[in-house]
C-alpha cells in the first residue's frame, strides 16, 4: 500500500511530507486510518535533538481513527472500531502491566527505534526502513498498529477530539491526580500551560485542591488556564512563589508540577522553593540525554523531607485511562473542545509547529484526507 507522511529523516531538518510504502498487518497487528492526529511538543523534541530516536522516522503520536483491517490473533479490536493511539505499547501481562502500571510496559522500549513491539518495521521508501514514533505514526494517512497500542471507543465524540486524548490529556490529568496525589484542599502549583500542564490544572481541580496556580509567560496562556479550574496565576517562579506562600500563610504549595517544553535546571529549584516540607514536586518535562537537569542541595530534600518524583503518561494506565478521560468529557467534567486552538492539513505540519513555538496553540490538530 501508498500513504502519505510526514517525516523526519535527521535533526535539524524540516518535515517532510511523502509518499511511503506500508506492509499490511501481520499477526497481533492492525490496518488503522488515521481521521486526526495531535501536534505535540514531543514530535518536535526530535527535531531539536532532545529526543534521539532511529532517523528516518514518521511523527505523530496523538491520533484517532478506524481500524480497516486486522492481522492473525488480533483479539483487542475489530474491523470499523473507532480507536485512540497509545504511545507506549501495553500487552496487559509484563510485570508492570499486571500491577497497574502499563504506561511502563515492558513493550514500551520500541517507542525510541519506532519499530513494532517486536522489531518490524512497516514503512518503507526505496530500500529504506521508516520508523514510526510512539510505534504508531500518526501523522501517516495510514498505518500499520500492534493491537497493543490502540485503544478501541464507543462514546459520541467526534475524532479530532478523541485524537488530543491519546497523550497530552492523560499525561498532565494524571501527573496532578496520579503522580501528585491530589487531595481536597490542596494547593498545587503547575509550571507551562501548555498541552500538558493545560490539564494537570484541570486534574488537580477535579481532585478538589483549593488553590490551583498556573504558572507561564504567556497571558493567553494563564487566561486559558483560569477558563480551565486554575484559581491563580502567575507569570514566573518568583510571582508563583509568593502566591505560594500567600495563600497557605507560608507554608508552602503541597504540590508543584512541572509541566514545561523542555527541562531547565534553574527551574527545578525554583520550583522546588515552591513546595512545603514533606510536599512532592512531580516533574513530567522530557530532556537532553546527555545533559545532567536536576542539581538540587540535599537540603532541599532531607532536611524538608520533599520528595521528586517522575512522571510518565501521568503514571496512569492508558487502556483505563483514555477511556475515562472520555467519560470525563461527556460528563462535563473534563473540558477537551477548548484545547483545540487549530486545524491543520498534513501539509501544513510546518506551520503548525511555528505556531506552537509562537505560542498561539494549546494544541493543534491535524486533519488527515478522508
Amino acid at each position: 500500500m501508498k500513504t502519505k507522511a510526514a517525516v523526519l529523516h535527521a535533526k535539524h531538518e524540516p518535515w517532510d511530507v511523502t509518499e511511503l510504502d506500508l506492509d499490511r498487518p501481520g499477526a497481533n497487528e492492525v490496518l488503522v486510518r488515521w481521521v486526526a492526529s495531535g501536534m505535540c511538543q514531543s514530535d518536535e523534541h526530535m527535531r531539536h535533538g532532545d529526543v534521539r530516536p532511529r532517523f528516518p522516522i514518521i511523527g505523530g503520536h496523538e491520533g484517532a481513527g478506524i481500524v480497516e483491517e486486522i492481522g492473525h490473533g488480533v483479539t483487542r479490536v475489530k474491523v470499523g472500531d473507532q480507536v485512540i493511539s497509545s504511545f507506549i505499547p501495553a500487552c496487559g501481562h509484563c510485570r508492570w502491566c499486571a500491577t497497574g502500571h502499563s504506561n511502563i510496559c515492558d513493550l514500551g522500549a520500541s517507542v525510541q527505534t519506532g519499530s513494532l513491539p517486536g522489531g518490524r518495521f512497516v514503512f518503507h521508501k526505496d530500500g529504506e526502513d521508516y520508523g514510526a514514533l510512539g510505534t504508531v505514526a500518526t501523522f501517516s494517512q495510514i498505518a500499520t498498529v500492534s493491537e497493543y497500542s490502540l485503544v478501541p471507543f464507543t462514546h459520541q465524540v467526534p475524532l479530532e477530539v478523541a485524537a488530543i486524548v491519546a497523550c497530552g490529556v492523560p499525561t498532565g490529568w494524571g501527573s496532578a491526580v496520579y503522580a501528585a496525589d491530589t487531595h481536597p484542599g490542596d494547593t498545587i502549583v503547575v509550571f507551562g500551560i501548555g498541552g500538558i500542564g493545560i490539564n494537570a490544572v484541570q486534574g488537580a481541580a477535579y481532585a478538589g485542591a483549593k488553590n490551583v496556580i498556573a504558572v507561564d509567560p504567556l497571558e493567553n496562556k494563564r487566561e486559558a488556564a483560569r477558563a480551565l479550574g486554575a484559581t491563580h496565576v502567575a507569570s514566573n517562579s518568583q510571582e508563583a512563589l509568593e502566591l505560594a506562600m500567600s495563600l497557605t500563610r507560608g507554608v508552602g504549595a503541597d504540590k508543584s508540577l512541572i509541566t514545561v517544553d523542555l527541562i531547565r535546571g534553574r527551574l527545578v529549584n525554583e520550583a522546588l522553593a515552591t513546595v512545603r516540607k514533606g510536599g512532592t514536586l512531580v516533574i513530567t518535562t522530557w530532556a537532553d540525554h546527555d545533559k545532567d537537569t536536576i542539581q538540587i542541595s540535599s537540603i532541599e530534600l532531607t532536611g524538608m523531607e520533599r520528595r521528586i518524583q517522575g512522571s510518565l503518561y501521568g503514571s496512569g494506565n492508558p487502556n483505563y485511562d483514555i477511556l475515562h478521560m472520555l467519560d470525563l468529557y461527556e460528563a462535563g467534567a473534563l473540558k477537551l473542545d477548548e484545547l483545540i486552538t487549530a486545524h491543520y492539513t498534513l501539509d501544513q505540519v510546518e506551520q503548525g509547529y511555528q505556531d506552537l513555538a509562537d505560542g498561539k496553540n494549546i494544541r493543534g490538530v491535524i486533519l488527515h484526507d478522508t
